[in-house]
Parts: C-alpha cells; sequence; structure tokens
C-alpha cells in the first residue's frame, strides 16, 4: 500500500501489510458483521450463534437483538404453520398434513420420526393441501401415504430451508417485531 512502510502480510489476497489487513477486516465486519458464538443462547429461538455488528449482536437465525428480552407479560405471537412428520412404522411409510401454533406442544403428542418441513399457513392452507393428495390419504386420518407427488411437495416447501426449526424461530422473530 503506498506510503506504507510494513511488509504485505503472509498470504494476503492483496499486498497489505498486517495493520491494514486489521483495518479493513474491522471496516468490513462494520458493515457485514461478524459471525461469532453468543454469549448464551438467543431467548427466542436458542440458537448460539450471532453476527456481531458495532451497534450491536443479533441471532444469526432469527435475528433477535441478543440482550433484548421478549416480554414475558405478553402472549407468545401466533404463528399459523402446516406441518409435514413423517412416521415409518408397521401402518406403512406415511406423512401427517397438520396445522398448529404450537409445534412442539403438538409433535410431543405425535408418534413419528421426521419432521420434514413447515408451511406457514392456517386451516385453509391445510384443507387445501389435503385436497391436493387426498388420492392418498388413510380415510378419516390426517396421514397420507408417501407418494411421489407428496415427497415432491414437500421438497419444494422445504428447499433451501435444512432445518425446519430455523425457519419457524424466524417466523416467530419476525412476528414479536412486528409487535413492537
Amino acid at each position: 500500500m503506498p506510503g506504507c512502510a510494513g511488509e504485505p502480510a503472509s498470504g494476503a489476497p492483496v499486498p497489505l501489510c498486517e495493520s491494514h489487513v486489521l483495518v479493513v477486516g474491522d471496516f468490513a465486519g462494520g458493515r457485514r458483521g461478524t459471525e461469532d458464538a453468543l454469549p448464551g443462547p438467543c431467548l427466542v429461538c436458542g440458537c448460539r450463534i450471532g453476527v456481531r455488528f458495532p451497534s450491536g449482536t443479533v441471532c444469526a437465525v432469527c435475528e433477535w437483538p441478543y440482550g433484548d428480552v421478549p416480554d414475558g407479560e405478553l402472549a407468545p405471537p401466533r404463528v399459523d404453520v402446516v406441518y409435514y412428520l413423517r412416521q415409518r412404522d408397521d401402518v406403512g411409510d406415511r406423512v401427517k398434513i397438520g396445522t398448529t401454533t404450537n409445534p412442539r406442544q403438538r409433535f410431543a403428542r405425535i408418534p413419528h420420526q421426521d419432521l420434514l418441513a413447515f408451511e406457514r399457513g392456517d386451516r385453509a392452507l391445510e384443507r387445501r393441501r389435503h385436497e391436493q393428495f387426498a388420492v392418498s390419504r388413510y380415510p378419516g386420518t390426517e396421514w397420507f401415504r408417501v407418494t411421489p407427488e407428496l415427497l415432491e411437495h414437500v421438497r419444494v416447501v422445504a428447499a433451501g430451508v435444512p432445518d425446519p426449526w430455523s425457519l419457524h424461530a424466524r417466523w416467530t422473530s419476525e412476528a414479536l417485531a412486528l409487535r413492537g
């Protein structure tokens, strides 16, 4: 760098001395944030990874400002989801399509092996999904035989979401933020 007497840092992608590499890193971190471990879990989603900015740190999953405490006197925000649970047993390989506002509590009462996906929506969307896959529905239940069409739909719904819980945490955080 012109005017710098330092030797270029070893392995630096541009010829900057160690001091200037640190200055540029701090500058970039202030604009884009620096990913780092949180001192404790996020109070909204439980994630342990955050993004640090000069103005503060936010959760890397749900973007809740670290250190902010959700108002405990307010009811949790309502986030309606349609869920897809998979169960393989002596009945067969099947998927339950249901809806809830409290998935952890609901799933504790439903035998299943895998949470495949969440889709934001309420009973109206759930009814549309039941109609969409009615051909493979076990009569009188919310369980459906696994078919290529159903698995393709779940694949599309879950695209780009490696963990459905992180998506649910984001929706919950957004609902909290909108509440003010």
